[in-house]
């Protein structure tokens, strides 16, 4: 611990101590707290001329800094409200955080476990969700619901150890990821025609991808008319919905009761007649629900992890079996592959390029094609050979699919005369 460091953790405890004491409230009794912050600067001050402790270089800066961290977020203020800031991580005392090119960078402004463990529980304090001994995991959304918080505390983890990710996702179009080289037009022409009717999508990825940035440009290339329901467990998506509705868990009480889990949200926006359900980050029994959805008529939208289009049924039919329902996976992996018509998978660079970019961009976009035996096979339709790579019309479109899209066009219009002259007007 550096001698600056040190000074400011005593200055802190020491007004903190005193506020407390005095049982100030910061929000309501600015003014005294930052007389009790006054009175900690000189009190080490005084000990400084004594011998006792390093002296201050700027006293008045040393008060801001402590005020600051009391009332508002501390070192992470300014931090949190940059809008370059993609992601912050917390472990212990150490903070770091990655810009919007990609780039990880570390704080300047030293700072402590425990004040990071406060400003976290600030973040907390606005909305249900508890971070203790009791509770050593918690997600929930902070910032006026602008950022998703995750943290871990022992004896889960062996430190602090906590992110807040800016949501980055609002007002996301297929033509916005255009401009950022995700997609090629011809392909955002094929994605927003499949948005027109009630197909089964499904966007595959790895962590940081781009998955929920890629489902919130599809939603907006919904119909208006389409009901939406959409079910998470930290929300993400920030779409405008003329009709539908956006729909979050609830952890269980401090007594136990009055979880709401993902899945029970699926199986309640099922009786609410939604013409799409989307779930984002399908890793559980939600997935079963889905399986009703699409005997039900429903088309959906959903995130998953894998590897690639491929392996995105597999986590799909693997999930739903977590539900444990007595059926088999043969049957699962039917209803899914009969239903489902198109997997995207995301993918992004490993590290960031020379620029300091981080590319992150639509690799495959894949229909999914029962077989004449029990399984499934995949006819590409876009392909890019990898990461900067031209993302490629195969020229394949499945006839059934093909059919499909073509009566919710325009009249005159036809998904391969689309992809083959441009655009039809949107």
């Amino acid at each position: 611990m550096t001698a600056r460091t040190d000074a400011y953790d005593i200055i802190r405890r020491d007004a903190i101590t005193g506020i407390e004491r005095r049982r100030l409230q910061p929000a309501a009794q600015l003014g005294e707290v930052r007389v009790e912050i006054e009175r900690a600067v000189d009190e080490y001050q005084r000990r400084a001329r004594l011998g006792d402790e390093v002296p201050l270089g700027d006293p008045p800066e040393m008060a801001q800094r402590v005020l600051r961290s009391i009332t508002e977020l501390g070192p992470l203020s300014e931090l949190l409200a940059r809008r370059d800031v993609e992601e912050v991580f917390v472990e212990g005392a150490r903070v770091t955080y990655l810009d919007t090119d990609g780039r990880l960078r570390g704080l300047a402004e030293p700072t402590t476990e425990e004040e990071n463990r406060q400003i976290l529980d600030r973040l907390l304090a606005a909305t249900e969700r508890q971070l203790n001994a009791k509770h050593p995991l918690v997600q929930a959304r902070v910032l006026d619901g602008t950022a998703r918080l995750t943290a871990a505390i022992e004896p889960v983890a062996d430190r602090l150890s906590a992110t807040v990710r800016r949501y980055t996702v609002r007002d996301v179009t297929l033509d916005g990821l255009v401009a950022r080289d995700a997609l090629t037009t011809q392909a955002a022409d094929f994605l927003w025609a499949t948005m027109q009717l009630r197909s089964r999508v499904a966007v595959s990825g790895e962590p940081g991808a781009g998955k929920t940035t890629l489902a919130a440009a599809l939603l907006s290339a919904v119909p208006t008319s389409h009901c939406v329901r959409s079910c998470e467990e930290i929300r993400e998506l920030a779409v405008p919905v003329l009709h539908g509705g956006y729909y979050e868990i609830r952890p269980a009480g401090l007594d136990g009761t009055g979880e709401i889990s993902l899945r029970d949200l699926v199986k309640f926006v099922l009786a609410m007649r939604p013409d799409r359900i989307v779930v984002g980050e399908v890793r559980g029994a939600e997935a079963f629900e889905l399986t009703r959805a699409i005997n039900a008529g429903c088309g959906f939208l959903c995130t998953l992890h894998a590897n690639s289009a491929r392996d995105a049924v597999n986590a799909l039919v693997n999930a739903a079996l977590m539900a444990g329902e007595n059926v088999t996976e043969r049957i699962v992996r039917r209803i899914f592959v009969e239903a489902l018509d198109l997997v995207v998978h995301v993918d992004r660079d490993d590290i960031a390029r020379a620029d300091g970019h981080v590319r992150r961009q639509v690799t495959e976009i894949a229909a999914v094609v029962p077989s004449l035996t029990d399984g499934e096979t995949y006819e590409p339709i876009f392909v890019r050979d990898g990461l900067g790579r031209p993302l490629e019309w195969t020229g394949a479109l499945p006839p059934s699919f093909e059919r499909r899209v073509d009566r919710v066009l325009p009249e005159g219009a036809g998904l391969r005369r689309l992809l083959e002259h441009g655009r039809v007007s949107r």
